[in-house]
């Protein structure tokens, strides 16, 4: 008796050192065991009667692993759930759907590896899902799947998809719409808006809008008319330079607007690259960290994982690159001077299908204009079933009418 009291007593020690010395996944051998000092004089015997009484409490768990034997700890709770289980083949169901952790498992894989009838197997399966031990669930790499998982556990993110899943469908709005928000904060913090053109723009001067330019005066000329008060000279000779200007003043005298004065006036906004050396281009850190404050995802929790996924799309896209700058990984948009200062919503809302065809995105730039890219026929995501007698065909196109009809209206109001 006392022996077995002592056992016990080495039994709750040495539980308790296991889980002070590491989590419920880490595997101990018997150099760890021993080493926590629980077992006197490193007693390997007392030691294995003390983790075979654990084994059978369901309080550790024994593995096979190229170092040899080793053991990881179990929690009570859990314990408990296996010692209340009414027969071995739903405890060894219920200890793979374990094994398989956050990723679950497939019932046929649990049927074959524990050689079960099909029978049996779902019996098993219906007692542990009543009592609440287990939960069916979806996986996105393989939705036809009956898979199922601990019921106090959530699926592993490889199992739900991440963020990008909702209900194991992939969720394309959700994406499409954190793309063009990432891509018009990599835009406001990579380039600067020029409103060249005006007077205080940079090389106005130089293009006539600060600087008045002087008429070329002509040193000789023909007349082209009476002039006054030289009725004795006749059409078609020659005057002096002195007369031909006093005519010109005269001329324009009516005429005080100065050219240069018009284009004065700011010019369409255009964004521009910073000049070399530049060092704040926004990282994977900063993207992150503006989404998080700006509350865009309040049910859902984004990674800087997950942020750099979303950018490396766009870079495999060709609508932005890669910039380092003193270590730093920063991105900026791609051919800066083509880019619309609008943000995507804003494209989108000042959009006219009946005019631009169909757009698939309002990211980037928007592609060279031609006769078959202006028709829907150029940006059509169906153009490959397009066809006589198809479920799409041009005699029944929507968008094809619609721009056609758009057009001739435009000339009607032309050759009024």
């Amino acid at each position: 008796m006392a022996d077995r009291d002592k056992i016990q007593i080495l039994k709750d020690a040495l539980y308790e050192a296991a889980r002070d010395h590491g989590s419920d996944q880490r595997l101990f051998t018997q150099r760890d065991l021993l080493d926590m000092q629980v077992i006197p004089q490193d007693n390997i015997g007392l030691l294995m009667q003390v983790i075979q009484i654990l084994c059978d409490e369901k309080l550790f768990v024994g593995n096979t692993t190229a170092s040899g034997l080793s053991w990881r700890w179990r929690s009570r709770e859990d314990a408990k759930k296996y010692t209340s289980l009414p027969n071995s083949e739903i405890m060894m169901v219920y200890a793979m759907v374990d094994e398989a952790g956050a990723d679950g498992i497939w019932n046929r894989t649990i049927k074959n590896k524990l050689n079960m009838a099909d029978s049996l197997m779902k019996h098993c399966i219906k007692y542990l899902e009543q009592k609440g031990y287990i939960a069916s669930m979806k996986n996105v790499e393989h939705p036809n799947k009956k898979m199922y998982i601990k019921a106090n556990l959530r699926p592993s993110d490889r199992a739900t998809g991440g963020p990008w899943f909702t209900e194991g469908e992939l969720d394309t709005a959700f994406i499409n719409e954190l793309q063009e928000i990432v891509f018009d904060f990599i835009k406001q913090k990579s380039t600067y808006t020029s409103h060249g053109g005006g007077a205080g723009a940079p090389g106005a001067g130089a293009q006539g809008g600060g600087v008045q330019q002087r008429e070329k005066i002509p040193k000789k000329g023909v007349v082209q008319g009476a002039i006054p008060h030289s009725e004795d000279i006749s059409k078609g000779t020659k005057r002096s330079a002195g007369e031909i200007s006093n005519d010109d003043g005269a001329a324009a005298a009516p005429a005080t607007t100065n050219p240069a004065a018009k284009k004065s006036r700011p010019g369409k906004p255009q964004l521009l690259p910073f000049p070399a050396g530049y060092k704040s281009y926004p990282t994977v850190s900063d993207i992150a960290k503006f989404i998080h404050h700006a509350g865009i995802t309040n049910n859902t929790t984004l990674s800087e994982a997950d942020i750099q996924q979303l950018v490396d799309v766009l870079y495999y896209d060709g609508l932005v690159e890669p910039v380092k700058v003193n270590g730093r990984k920063g991105y900026r948009v791609t051919r800066i001077p083509k880019q619309d200062p609008r943000t995507c919503n804003q494209r989108r809302l000042d959009h006219d299908p009946t005019k631009g065809g169909i757009v698939t995105s309002f990211m980037g730039v928007e592609p060279s204009a031609s006769g078959l890219m202006e028709a829907p026929c150029g940006r059509c995501p169906v153009y490959d079933m397009c066809e006589e007698g198809g479920p799409v065909s041009p005699s029944n196109c929507v968008y094809f009418r619609r721009w056609l009809d758009g057009d001739e209206a435009e000339e009607q109001v032309l050759s009024i």
